[in-house]
């Protein structure tokens, strides 16, 4: 049944879906991140150190390990930015769906209002029918 909160209702369920789809994604760029994390750690722990060997072969050792840390270090805030836009995108779809509610709430109460009315409609009818064929057979 079609009422003035129809499409509003079809809105914010358009738009409660969009944020179900973000969520997603942000939780599938967290899962990335986290992967990309433990990668870049599991390389710093396959960086052996010299032992011996030229001051040459010691600097470019060093240079990795420190390129390596600033991979680390980037992954690390790629998982935080990701966690941050995690929460965020939960939070608007906390919000959507709430709005959603709301309409769907409204929308509801306005079938039950239309319907109610259309059952009083039709008792006063059904009264009239009964009144008028009460009518007739009293006066044969």
């Amino acid at each position: 049944m079609k009422t003035r909160f129809s499409s509003l209702v079809t809105l914010k369920k358009s738009t409660m879906d969009k944020s179900e789809r973000v969520v997603q994604k942000a939780n599938a760029d967290l899962n990335s991140a986290s992967t990309a994390l433990e990668l870049s750690y599991k390389s710093l722990e396959n960086i052996d150190a010299p032992k011996s060997g030229s001051m040459s072969q010691m600097i470019a050792n060093r240079t990795l390990l420190h390129s390596q840390r600033d991979v680390i270090k980037h992954n690390h805030e790629w998982v935080e930015f990701s966690k941050n836009q995690v929460h965020l995108a939960r939070e608007q779809l906390k919000s959507d769906m709430i709005e959603h509610e709301k309409f769907k709430y409204l929308e509801l109460e306005e079938i039950k209002k239309i319907l109610k009315k259309r059952k009083i409609e039709e008792a006063k009818n059904l009264d009239e029918v009964a009144l008028m064929t009460y009518s007739r057979k009293s006066n044969i």
